[in-house]
């Protein structure tokens, strides 16, 4: 949740806890980490994290960055998670996009070694797709991936995931099962209507499908029950880390 939404819907937070789930830390004013520097985005991630402990009642251990925003330019934010006591981050995407990910980056969940201890990373979900002799990873993880594709394909990755052991992740935005949301006035760039409205009268029936013909639970639980599996490796954080106490942008 955004620090934003919680301090004008508190009720939410609570109804959300008292449901039974884990509630998770997505900044306060869903600014893209690139647009920060390091003191402004502690300050934004703290400011969120203290009051939905405040509210919620419980502790919220993880993170997730607006736009995936955690990228080879900003890793510094790794270790201030870390500092802030977060005790893991789904933010780095294993993909080449415009705004967003890390080409080359570890596809499932792991321990690094960030700031003065661990933490783990739980990477959204991608499969290696082939075409010839190039490889790439193709995501799989929902949200705009889920409204274009059709949701028996995102499932028969899940499978094949699951199949080797490695949980997979699903994620959607509220805004994505309301088709009748207002739209945007004046001119919007092609690619921003493709990528926001596409398919979301679609998203909600995709979605009870795949909850239909799989089991999910929350992202701390699903770490917890992959690392007393023995299925996590340790790695050093991705190249280019360093710490965000010393950090410049």
């Amino acid at each position: 949740m955004l620090g934003w939404v919680a301090e004008r819907h508190p009720w939410l937070v609570r109804r959300i806890a008292d449901a039974g789930h884990e509630i998770g830390c997505h900044g306060y004013a869903h600014r893209r980490i690139t647009a920060q520097s390091p003191d402004v985005f502690r300050q934004d991630v703290q400011r969120a994290k203290s009051y939905l402990e405040d509210v919620g009642g419980k502790p919220v251990v993880g993170f997730r960055a607006p736009s995936w925003t955690i990228t080879r330019s900003t890793l510094w934010a790794l270790d201030i998670l870390q500092q802030l006591g977060f005790t893991y981050d789904s933010s780095i995407f294993p993909i080449h996009h415009d705004i967003y990910g890390m080409p080359g980056a570890e596809r499932f969940p792991h321990i690094m070694q960030c700031g003065q201890g661990l933490l783990a990373e739980f990477p959204p979900s991608t499969v290696v797709f082939s075409a010839g002799r190039r490889s790439f990873n193709f995501p799989v993880a929902g949200g705009g991936y889920l409204r274009l594709l059709p949701a028996p394909l995102i499932g028969r990755a899940y499978a094949a995931l699951n199949s080797r052991n490695h949980p997979a992740v699903l994620y959607f935005h509220p805004w994505e099962i309301d088709p009748a949301q207002p739209r945007i006035p004046g001119r919007v760039p092609l690619r921003s209507r493709f990528r926001h409205y596409l398919n979301l009268g679609r998203m909600e029936r995709k979605l009870r499908y795949l909850l239909t013909h799989h089991s999910f639970a929350p992202m701390a639980q699903v770490l917890e029950d992959t690392l007393g599996a023995g299925t996590m490796q340790t790695v050093s954080a991705p190249q280019g880390s360093f710490s965000g106490e010393n950090a410049h942008v």
